[in-house]
């Protein structure tokens, strides 16, 4: 008799069947060294263990998915759709996955490296050169329009307005978190870029009855929550313009971080965790460490967004951050080092 497990294609009971089945369920971690202190307990979602490598892999298959379910896409649509990157590489995965066409609308901006990652997975990439309003998310999304306009079958889910992209981390990484952690969670710090995972964590803990103070760390230069527009460099963290998901919305706390703040901190958790994280969780790890008076006695979760291999030609690149940022080695190592962040 043939055994039907040794079969292509089969597989044995609780093993992943397909790529999309190991999305979710990474690690969380206890990062004892980054602080410098013990008198807080701070653990990090590490989502770059994610298939795609990074959180972005979890609203990226929610949205697919709900959507074939709903009839809003079929297998024959090309789906648009505008990323500074991590979003991108979601959903070329997710959509190679299910046979779904797909054209990612990116920038100047993006990371070489994630652009070609995309390619890869089977994205068709079209770069926007030119900002519009001073806006390159302004130019992204009126490209997406234009494209969708003229390209038949094709449909934009809009990671930006569409609420399974929140709902994806309702039911996501703040649910594992709170289980792993029995509840007992002082204090959440996300960033935020469409704020959808934040909106998502909040709102799970929020249903629990759970007392977690959920605060979201924005760039300097974000319009976000009421603030001023002005040049970012490091991606997946704010935005030029208030996407539809964002607005009216209110949380625990905003904490802004600059870039080079950004740049310390992904080379601080190098340092003292040997974990090399990526621009938007160097700015989360800061704002904790800012915090971190405050927070004394507590339980802190960080959800860390992606890994810090992506930003090697950037982030961790002496050159790049003297030549981008304006921002000396000497300067970093300083704000490496201060303890009164």
């Amino acid at each position: 008799m043939v055994d039907a497990s040794r079969l292509p294609g089969a597989t044995a009971a609780g093993l992943p069947a397909g790529v999309a089945d190991l999305i979710g369920h990474t690690p969380l971690m206890r990062l004892s060294r980054y602080l410098g202190r013990d008198d807080i307990a701070l653990y990090a979602k590490l989502e770059a263990f994610n298939p795609g490598g990074s959180a972005k892999d979890r609203p990226a298959r929610h949205m697919v998915e709900q959507a074939l379910v709903r009839g809003d896409i079929t297998r024959d649509s090309t789906l648009v759709e505008s990323s500074s990157g991590n979003m991108g590489i979601g959903l070329a995965q997710i959509c190679r996955y299910h046979g779904i066409a797909l054209i990612c609308v990116v920038d100047v901006n993006a990371q070489a490296q994630n652009v070609a990652i995309m390619a890869a997975l089977g994205a068709r990439i079209h770069r926007v050169t030119e900002p519009l309003h001073g806006d390159f998310l302004a130019a992204r999304m009126a490209a997406v329009e234009q494209i969708v306009a003229a390209t038949p079958g094709a449909v934009w889910l809009n990671q930006y307005i569409n609420r399974d992209n929140p709902g994806a981390h309702a039911i996501g990484a703040i649910a594992e978190i709170d289980a792993a952690l029995d509840g007992a969670l002082d204090t959440l710090f996300v960033a935020t870029s469409s704020t959808g995972t934040a909106q998502g964590c909040r709102d799970y803990l929020a249903e629990r009855g759970r007392s977690t103070r959920v605060i979201v760390v924005d760039a300097v230069g974000s319009t976000l929550f009421g603030g001023r527009a002005g040049k970012r460099f490091i991606p997946g963290m704010g935005a030029g313009r208030e996407p539809g998901l964002a607005r009216g919305q209110v949380f625990s706390r905003v904490v802004r971080v600059g870039d080079a703040r950004c740049v310390a901190g992904c080379r601080r958790a190098a340092e003292r965790e040997a974990l090399l994280v990526g621009g938007s969780a160097g700015g989360v790890l800061e704002a904790v460490r800012g915090m971190a008076n405050e927070l004394a006695g507590q339980r802190v979760g960080v959800i860390l967004h992606d890994s810090g291999t992506r930003y090697l030609d950037t982030i961790f690149d002496d050159g790049w951050v003297a030549d981008t940022l304006g921002v000396s080695p000497e300067q970093i190592r300083a704000m490496i080092d201060d303890v009164h962040v």
